[in-house]
């Protein structure tokens, strides 16, 4: 496969859309009062999940980076303490923060200097591409379970027009 088109596919998984939800489509407008309620069956409040994501995603990133990167605690050093966000602008701060990484993580990919095969040498055989695969299923899965505790809480019924995907 020529790399430049895996790379470009790479990209567009991290960045969501198609058969999947996009971040920005799925946190956007999330209205404040929402953020610390856990609707019923639910084991995560809106809160928690946008932490989790954060927090797991800048592991990942650090760990494809930094050899001597050192991980949270598992599993409680990748969830929120509290069930809903310290402050008003703690959930807007973590919307930026999880962005940001997700920008770099979609430049690491795209950056022609890096062998998306090779090996990390302190990573078990782990490589870029392992690594951004398993970031973008993980995002994945907790994008569409913020969508299921969003639409439990508003009784969502569409979260996001068919021509937006």
């Amino acid at each position: 496969m020529d790399d430049d088109i895996l790379r470009k596919a790479l990209v567009k998984l991290l960045r969501g859309g198609g058969a999947h939800a996009t971040f920005d489509d799925t946190v956007t407008g999330f209205a404040p009062k929402l953020l610390g309620l856990k609707p019923a069956g639910s084991p995560h409040t809106p809160w928690q999940l946008m932490e989790h994501l954060r927090i797991a995603q800048r592991d990942i990133l650090e760990f494809m980076r930094d050899a001597k990167h050192v991980s949270p605690p598992f599993p409680s050093g990748y969830w929120p303490e509290t069930s809903a966000p310290p402050d008003p602008r703690a959930w807007d701060s973590s919307i930026t923060a999880f962005k940001d990484d997700l920008r770099e993580m979609q430049q690491l990919v795209h950056d022609t200097s890096q062998d998306l095969s090779r090996p990390l040498l302190h990573a078990n055989g782990e490589t870029l591409l392992s690594q951004t695969l398993l970031l973008a299923t993980h995002n994945s899965y907790h994008i569409g379970q913020l969508i299921g505790v969003r639409r439990a809480l508003e009784k969502w019924v569409e979260f996001m027009p068919y021509e937006k995907r």
